[in-house]
């Protein structure tokens, strides 16, 4: 295991982390909470126009060439801000899945121009491995035909990718949004706007919208992912909480001074090392190719588990404004709850590292 940083790294996180602290604010955040946005245009074309969104994508679609510990560097500082930005979801998987495809997708993502949205979970069931989404030949190409549910930022996006059962398995498709057949409604969750249901009826596509990247890719760069997010923001969220509890007087001194604050925060301390160093490990065999089932659960593990207890001690420390939707401190409470069961909690994950523990 290499845990050393690339010069490319800190590079990338520095120029993310000014542009996202300049731009994500808390005063933003609440202006586009009000508006109903769950996605920051602005910003998105901001980290476009520095190259972050192009730095690690392959050199043939205007990349740098750069790989996925890049690109959780990135996510890090993404979480850091909980900015409304979808880099996990349009660069790291949508490019990344499709940067072979003919039709551009990847390159048009890569300069901002398009918002490509992963399609996988489904109203029933949590096994994304088996979507009931069904896909059938026709016509010298497919009908595909299902509803995905909480497509993250479903609502803007211009590209899905769909997971569908085929007569030959599961198969990842490109469906574009005016495709005929589809149908988009907007989804309102716990942590703002910009999700959606995605609906598709008989939906006709060609032999070129089937995705040659099979779905364990897309899943185990999701999971790496979401851990890479979850770190920035318990990360930041400790960062805030230990400030408060340096300047919080009660009784005629700080908070952070009281025993069981200061174990509180400890712990917490802990559980974001541990987020750290499993993310990384998964992140590192993922990109040099070597097996990573039970890197990633224990990843993904850490962050459902390590996250629910830092987000809890940030609220349970603030007090009353841990609660108050006008502080800062809830954002990071939902953002931390929604990595959490993304993809699977805590439990789902430790089945899964049974599973490949026992094979």
């Amino acid at each position: 295991m290499d845990f050393s940083v690339t010069p490319a790294q800190e590079d990338l996180s520095a120029l993310s982390r000014r542009i996202l602290t300049d731009r994500v604010t808390p005063d933003r955040l609440a202006k586009l909470e009000r508006e109903g946005l769950g996605f920051d245009e602005a910003v998105w074309s901001d980290l476009a126009a520095a190259g972050i969104l192009s730095a690690a994508l392959p050199e043939r679609i205007g990349g740098d060439g750069f790989g996925l510990s890049e690109q959780c560097s990135i996510l890090i500082e993404l979480g850091r801000t909980v900015a409304p930005a979808p880099y996990l979801e349009t660069i790291v998987l949508g490019a990344g899945a499709l940067s072979d495809h003919p039709a551009g997708y990847a390159a048009a993502a890569a300069r901002g121009e398009l918002i490509i949205a992963p399609a996988l979970a489904e109203p029933v069931g949590y096994d994304l491995t088996r979507p009931g989404t069904r896909a059938v030949r026709a016509d010298g190409g497919w009908r595909l035909s299902g509803t995905k549910t909480a497509v993250p930022y479903g609502a803007v996006a211009g590209l899905f990718l769909v997971s569908a059962t085929t007569p030959d398995g599961v198969r990842v498709f490109a469906v574009e949004r005016e495709d005929s057949g589809v149908e988009v409604d907007p989804q309102q969750l716990v942590t703002g706007a910009g999700a959606a249901r995605l609906r598709l009826t008989d939906v006709p596509l060609s032999e070129d919208r089937l995705v040659g990247t099979e779905l364990r890719w897309i899943l185990d760069r999701a999971t790496a992912g979401l851990c890479a997010l979850q770190l920035g923001v318990t990360e930041r969220a400790l960062e805030q909480t230990a400030e408060y509890a340096r300047t919080r007087q009660a009784f005629g001194r700080a908070i952070g001074a009281f025993q069981a604050v200061a174990q509180r925060l400890a712990d917490a301390y802990i559980d974001v090392e541990a987020i750290r160093l499993t993310l990384w490990q998964a992140a590192w065999r993922l990109e040099t190719g070597l097996p990573a089932g039970a890197e990633l659960a224990t990843a993904k593990f850490w962050a459902a588990e390590g996250g629910h207890r830092v987000a809890h001690a940030a609220v349970h420390v603030h007090g009353g404004v841990g609660v108050d939707v006008s502080h800062p401190v809830h954002r990071y409470f939902a953002a931390a709850k929604r990595n959490e069961y993304a993809l699977g909690g805590a439990t789902a994950h430790l089945r899964e590292l049974g599973s490949v523990l026992a094979g």
